[in-house]
């Protein structure tokens, strides 16, 4: 098949989750075969110099500043049903993106139309003439910001709640032109479902690279690990709960016990954590050797929506796992038996009961992985992907 990809932001780096599935679905689809052109917005400085990391990858890529959206044309748009949809490029928030898409279809026939992103490419429907696509938001920003709603106070209560009555409204609409609309969790889809339910959803997780991450012979040490990307405040949220509130009260039952808090742009509140105990990496060039030793990954995360590339990691890598139910959207573990599954005052426990059983760790270590092996492998979403492609 010949595909193009509109999408939200280009494929690499891969620290970031939003890029690492286009970057891996391309891979894998490349491998099978497949033709794929790319259009993508640029939102960072070193997005224009990195793409010899994946020209590779596509037979065309063309890349365009992601346009600034202002509150004010978001109003716009949700006030007045007739500019929900532009019609025309000089309409739309990018008409450069647009005239792209255009002359991408006039040039070539596509086999498949597929557009990664929610609000920053929903609105592309219009420039593909009626052709039939498929849309990726990842995630439902108003479950993301209903959940952060439930822990905020003060103004930031007041603007959280402003922005989700607005996410809800896109969202009973703005994905209805398109033939398949895929996100990677049942939590995502029902949040989609409950605002519009006859949307077409269907959930394809995001997956990985399981000869990558794969377990190593290596001892594993009494360490605590979690992993993030710190640029995403949830990330943050969960690494300080982890290091204020559970490792404290592990450690007084398990001396000698560590803390590692690895990843990208750790702020100075993370950073002033570190001790003789609590070790902050800041953005590390490769995670696996702390999943190989950790002794368990501990994912308090309390906000968020999707699906965590982290605790797919750490499953494909035979880290023991306890984490929060939020943690494991879209991932079909089974407490106690790939993983633990706790939270409030029973992330402590979970941690130390697993630290001090190691028939435990090892089973959890051997079915996490194999979890990983049966559902989340690139190779079976690509494929999941092809068959939303030939569905007509």
């Amino acid at each position: 098949m010949r595909i193009l990809l509109i999408s939200r932001c280009p494929p690499y780096p891969l620290h970031l989750g939003d890029r690492l599935i286009v970057y891996h679905l391309a891979e894998e689809l490349e491998a099978l075969g497949h033709e794929i052109d790319l259009l993508a917005f640029a939102n960072r400085a070193e997005d224009w110099h990195e793409q010899g990391r994946y020209d590779h990858l596509f037979g065309q890529v063309r890349l365009f500043t992601e346009p600034r959206r202002s509150q004010g044309e978001y109003l716009r748009r949700a006030l007045l049903p007739t500019a929900r949809w532009p019609r025309r490029a000089e309409q739309s928030w990018s008409p450069e993106m647009w005239r792209a898409i255009e002359a991408a279809l006039a040039a070539t026939r596509y086999d498949a139309l597929h557009l990664f992103g929610g609000i920053q490419v929903y609105e592309f429907a219009g420039a593909l003439g009626g052709r039939p696509a498929v849309i990726t938001p990842y995630e439902s920003y108003s479950l993301y910001l209903r959940r952060a709603l439930a822990s905020a106070s003060g103004a930031a209560r007041l603007t959280t709640r402003v922005q989700l009555a607005l996410a809800r409204h896109f969202e009973s609409w703005m994905f209805t032109p398109y033939k398949r609309v895929v996100v990677v969790s049942e939590r995502d889809r029902d949040e989609l479902l409950g605002l519009n339910p006859a949307l077409p959803v269907q959930v394809i997780p995001n997956g990985v690279d399981t000869y990558h991450f794969r377990p190593r012979p290596t001892g594993r040490i009494p360490a605590l690990l979690f992993v993030g990307n710190y640029e995403y405040a949830p990330n943050v949220d969960a690494a300080l709960r982890l290091a204020r509130e559970i490792f404290p009260a592990v450690r007084q039952r398990v001396p000698g016990v560590r803390l590692w808090l690895v990843g990208n742009a750790p702020p100075p509140e993370l950073r002033a954590l570190a001790s003789d105990t609590i070790r902050v990496t800041g953005r590390v060039p490769d995670v696996r050797p702390y999943l190989a030793r950790a002794g368990a990954f501990v994912s308090p995360l309390r906000l968020g929506a999707g699906i965590k590339n982290k605790v797919l990691e750490a499953l494909a890598m035979g880290c023991p796992l306890v984490a929060t139910p939020l943690s494991v959207d879209g991932i079909h573990v089974t407490d106690g038996h790939d993983a633990l599954i706790a939270d409030g005052d029973g992330l402590a426990e979970a941690v130390v009961r697993l630290l001090s059983d190691a028939a435990l760790r090892s089973q959890l270590a051997l079915n996490g992985r194999a979890l990983i092996e049966r559902e989340y492998a690139w190779e079976q979403v690509a494929a999941a992907y092809v068959g939303v492609y030939q569905s007509g």
